[in-house]
Parts: C-alpha cells; sequence; structure tokens
C-alpha cells in the first residue's frame, strides 16, 4: 500500500484540530464554575464540622451512655437527660403522626384535583404565608387553640398540635413537588386502560414518589425536634420526675421535659452547672436528629433504587 505525500500526510495530522481561542476560553470558564461550586459545597460542609468538633470536645467530660439513661440529679446539675430525651420522641412522634398524613393528603389535592380557581388559591397563599409565620407566633396560636379554646391544658397533645401546624408547609411543598416528578405518561396510562383517578395515584403516582415525600419528613423532625418556643407556652416543663429507664413516662395530657428546653435551661437559668452539661446535651440533641435524617435518607435513597425508570 502506498504511502500519502508529505503533504497530504501534513494536512491529515491532528493538529489541524487544534482548539481555537474560542473553546479554550469556554473550558476555562468551565474549569473556573466547577472549582467555584466546589468551594461553596465546601464552605458549607466545613462550618458542620467544626461545629461538631468544638461540640465534641466540650461534651467530652460528660458524653457517655450513663449521662443519656440518667436522671437529672441536684437541681440539674448533675445527672442525665433521660426524661428530656423521652419528652422529645414523645413530641416529635406525635407531632409527626399528625402533620405527615394530612401534609401529604393536602398536596395530593393540591396537585391532582384541584382546580385553578379562587378557592384554591386562597389554600396556595395561605401555604406559602404559613410557612413564613414565626415559631413564636405558631406559640401564641397554639397557646390559644388548643391550651385554652380546645381544653387540652398544658400537655404533649398542644404541644405536638403547634408543632403539626408549624411543619405542614414543609411537607406539603415537598409532597407536592415529589408528585410532581412523576412522568404524565404513567397517569395518562392508567387512564387509558379504565383505572380511576384514586387508584392511579394510590397505586402508581405515590409508590412513584414517596422517596421525595421522605424529604418532607426529615425536614419535619429536623425542625420539631429543636424548636423552643412552641413547646414552651404549650407543654414543655422546667424539670418534670422520671424513672430512669421508662419508656413511656408521660401520657397525652401530661407534661414533659424537651432537650431544646432542657438545654436553654440548663445554659441560662442552672447556677453552678458542671460546663460540659449543655454541650453534652446539645450534641445528644444533634445527634438524635442526624440519626433520624440518616435513617430516612437510606430509606429513601432504597426506595428511589427501585424505581424502574
Amino acid at each position: 500500500m502506498t504511502s500519502l505525500a508529505p503533504g497530504i500526510e501534513a494536512a491529515a495530522s491532528p493538529k489541524l484540530f487544534v482548539k481555537t481561542s474560542h473553546v479554550v476560553s469556554k473550558e476555562r470558564s468551565e474549569k473556573f464554575a466547577k472549582w467555584l461550586f466546589f468551594a461553596m459545597a465546601v464552605s458549607m460542609i466545613v462550618p458542620l464540622i467544626v461545629i461538631l468538633g468544638y461540640l465534641l470536645v466540650r461534651a467530652a467530660p460528660s458524653l457517655s451512655w450513663e449521662f443519656l439513661v440518667e436522671v437529672p440529679k441536684k437541681g440539674m446539675r448533675e445527672g442525665g437527660i433521660w426524661p428530656a430525651f423521652i419528652g422529645t420522641l414523645n413530641l416529635v412522634g406525635m407531632s409527626l403522626a399528625v402533620a405527615a398524613p394530612i401534609g401529604v393528603f393536602a398536596a395530593i389535592y393540591l396537585h391532582e384535583y384541584a382546580k385553578d380557581n379562587w378557592f384554591n388559591r386562597i389554600i396556595n397563599l395561605a401555604v406559602i404565608n404559613l410557612a413564613g409565620v414565626p415559631s413564636i407566633v405558631h406559640a401564641l396560636f397554639g397557646l390559644g387553640a388548643f391550651v385554652y379554646a380546645a381544653r387540652f391544658g398544658y400537655s404533649i397533645i398542644s404541644a405536638a398540635l403547634t408543632l403539626a401546624i408549624m411543619t405542614l408547609p414543609v411537607i406539603i411543598a415537598s409532597t407536592r413537588e415529589a408528585l410532581a416528578s412523576v412522568p404524565a405518561a404513567f397517569r395518562q396510562a392508567c387512564w387509558n386502560v379504565g383505572a380511576t383517578r384514586w387508584q392511579t395515584i394510590r397505586a402508581v403516582v405515590l409508590p412513584n414518589s414517596i422517596s421525595g415525600i421522605l424529604t418532607g419528613v426529615i425536614l419535619q423532625v429536623s425542625r420539631a425536634a429543636g424548636e423552643t418556643a412552641p413547646i414552651m407556652f404549650t407543654g414543655a416543663v422546667f424539670f418534670k420526675a422520671v424513672q430512669r429507664g421508662d419508656w413511656f413516662p408521660y401520657g397525652p395530657t401530661d407534661q414533659c421535659m424537651a432537650l431544646s428546653m432542657h438545654l436553654y435551661t440548663v445554659s441560662t437559668q442552672v447556677p453552678n452547672v458542671k460546663e460540659s452539661i449543655p454541650y453534652a446535651t446539645a450534641i445528644v440533641l444533634l445527634g438524635s436528629v442526624l440519626l433520624v435524617n440518616a435513617s430516612a435518607i437510606a430509606l429513601r435513597v432504597w426506595l428511589r433504587n427501585r424505581k424502574k425508570w
């Protein structure tokens, strides 16, 4: 086979495809944007790591299993946080049991059934406005609506219902986004074979959007566990005697201790408290939220991997 002439070889060489100045400029801009966004992501992670490290170092003298399962002693200057830990579980669990079904069904109505009319526009506006109400306003509403008007008194029920109302907008918004992510072709295929709207939602839309719905639940748990004002006005107390290891020390109509209020109390109201106790309380509160979030995220990833599309 004869070789090409030198001129033809030069013409066929890769040098003909050298990047132009325009392409080089675009690639340089792309690399700059990539590292800029990476720096932004790191700037969100680094403060969290620094805060956790600082809290762990300060909490180390008190942080132990005994601190979690022991009851407060000597006016909360010593001992553990068992009553506050169990109280937080009660408040978060009950508020989640109320807010999650209402929020999910409200989102289903707004996305799947609601028409564009004045009534549904008012509902959407109410959801948006509810998300912007400060927590102290929710606390005053819970005091008037549940403690006095509904006559639940200062109790776990009043505090949990207040937390539920406060976290409803997050669940509704995240659920609507999850429902919107399901392709419309899925719904149309079900309707074409004679399925009703509710059958389509129940058998196709919800199973394919459950991972996104869990996002709102994760945010609800995080906010409910960390709020102080709503429970302070409606059901949390400074101190309540609880036996160590008692998993059900509170009834729905009882007042309870909570980690967020206990942290505030030992940090500002209890004199001569051991310095590491507030930090250890903060670590338990933060760790509990992170554990619940990690579990929900793992479930969400598992459900997402089961999708066929």
